[in-house]
């Protein structure tokens, strides 16, 4: 779980103007920072499959929002993948 500290420091790397909490770049950076916090759980906790099922719906949102950013800007959505370290 994120603390609201890490969220607001995430978001303030990725939005567009001051009050941006929603667009697609903001998301993104928020589910990754979700699925990375769930990858470090699952090195303690291997059998823990109800968090799994979690982990696999927030990789396949992340999938489709990086996916219409593609299609919406090119160059953001390399940007974004950039920042955040995705091999896409």
């Amino acid at each position: 779980m994120l603390t609201a500290k890490a969220k607001k420091e995430v978001v303030t790397d990725f939005q567009k103007h001051p009050s941006d909490t929603g667009s697609s770049e903001v998301q993104i950076a928020l589910i990754t920072e979700r699925i990375n916090s769930l990858s470090e759980h699952f090195k303690q906790h291997k059998k823990d499959h109800h968090s799994r099922r979690g982990l696999l719906m927030l990789v396949n949102k992340r999938r489709k929002l990086l996916k219409y950013l593609k299609s919406v800007d090119e160059t953001k959505y390399t940007e974004v993948i950039g920042k955040l370290g995705l091999r896409k």
